[in-house]
């Protein structure tokens, strides 16, 4: 699997890299280290979403991209989240973590049917992400949107948008 030329310290020790060569290859400049246990080959050309692996590699690789950054990566609505939204195992909610600045992590057990990739990152499926929208109180004319582009471009099944479209009918007129 693709990771935008970006790895982890323990993927590096898995490939034989001690920490002594993966040093030296950073003062060498072949490889930059973009946070703590990140690191990324320097030659390798940029990629759109590498930020997201990066955040994606920090959560040890067991964070999903949801909410409205999963809107924004379906191009399921024009939301702009100021904030990149990752679902962690529950369990997470426990760890004293150092959250980058740029994230906001929501926390609960997908099921495996629950994601999918788009391009090098795992992103709730559409369904997920339209009852994860929901239960954060989404605006509604945002949820609208995705649902209409959603539904015109065959990604929802119609069970899955029975109680997006509740929730749109109740709150969408109310402004």
């Amino acid at each position: 699997m693709s990771q935008a030329g970006y790895f982890t310290t323990a993927q590096a020790a898995g490939m034989g890299f001690s920490p002594e060569l993966l040093h030296y290859h950073c003062r060498r400049g072949r490889i930059v280290r973009v946070r703590r246990g990140v690191y990324r080959v320097r030659h390798l050309p940029a990629q759109d979403d590498e930020q997201l692996v990066e955040l994606w590699l920090w959560s040890d690789r067991k964070g999903v991209f949801s909410h409205e950054t999963a809107l924004a990566l379906f191009d399921l609505s024009d939301a702009l989240p100021a904030r990149v939204h990752m679902t962690v195992p529950a369990g997470w909610s426990r760890r004293r973590l150092r959250v980058p600045q740029l994230l906001q992590l929501h926390f609960a057990d997908l099921a495996d049917e629950d994601h999918q990739w788009v391009g090098h990152v795992p992103v709730t499926a559409p369904g997920r992400t339209l009852r994860d929208c929901v239960a954060i109180s989404l605006q509604p004319d945002l949820l609208r949107q995705a649902l209409e582009a959603g539904l015109a471009t065959g990604r929802f099944a119609d069970g899955e948008v029975e109680m997006v479209r509740s929730y749109v009918d109740h709150f969408g007129e109310a402004r």
